[in-house]
């Protein structure tokens, strides 16, 4: 484990180094965050966080965990030229580069959820409550419950649940805007999806 914390510090540092050469400003005018006088603040989630050169700090004044950093910071470094509207909603295993990590994003994201929430469906409304999840724009998706996150500023995501019944099991798909690739890589899509799965795992009843 110390060895694991050594080379995740290292990337960290590494990030930071990245973001120093950046300019925030600019980045914070496409991405819709806030400057400030040395870094950016970003809502992750809905809850503010903010990079500098000198570290990430997140909403309790602490540093968040290291994946949440590695998002966080590549969130900044991949920023586009510009800004990059609207897009249709797609699943995660239909954006070009994702073909990698599908089986991953399937099991850690989608069926993690599903196999958590099947029969409890209340529990899910719940939880994705707690998370900021409000209803869509669109209402004639085929599913028992569909929600909307913001994630972060630009990255959307829509979550449809449809529960267990005689003749079907329970289904769980996760779909993002294809503009998301314009903002994140694959790698950082899958993360933020399963940072999700975590987030409602853990907000719902026991």
């Amino acid at each position: 484990m110390p060895e694991k914390s050594a080379v995740f510090e290292k990337h960290y540092e590494g990030y930071l180094k990245q973001v120093s050469k950046l300019d925030l400003p600019k980045l914070a005018h496409i991405l819709g965050v806030t400057a400030g006088p040395d870094g950016v603040t970003v809502p992750y989630f809905e809850q503010p966080h903010t990079i500098t050169p000198q570290g990430v700090v997140g909403p309790a004044g602490r540093r968040p965990h290291y994946g949440t950093c590695v998002i966080l910071c590549k969130y900044l470094l991949l920023c586009p030229k510009e800004q990059s509207m609207g897009g249709e909603w797609q699943s995660y295993k239909d954006f070009k580069d994702a073909a990698p990590l599908v089986t991953y994003f399937s099991s850690n994201v989608e069926r993690r959820i599903t196999t958590h929430f099947t029969g409890r469906l209340q529990d899910l409304q719940q939880a994705a409550g707690q998370l900021g999840g409000r209803p869509p724009a669109i209402d004639d998706l085929p599913y028992d419950y569909c929600v909307e996150f913001q994630l972060l500023p630009k990255i959307p995501c829509l979550l449809a649940f449809n529960d267990a019944d005689e003749e079907f099991p329970a289904d769980c798909r996760m779909l993002f805007r294809n503009t998301a690739a314009a903002y994140l890589d694959m790698e950082c899509v899958a993360m933020i999806g399963s940072e999700l799965a975590d987030k409602l795992v853990e907000a719902g009843p026991s």
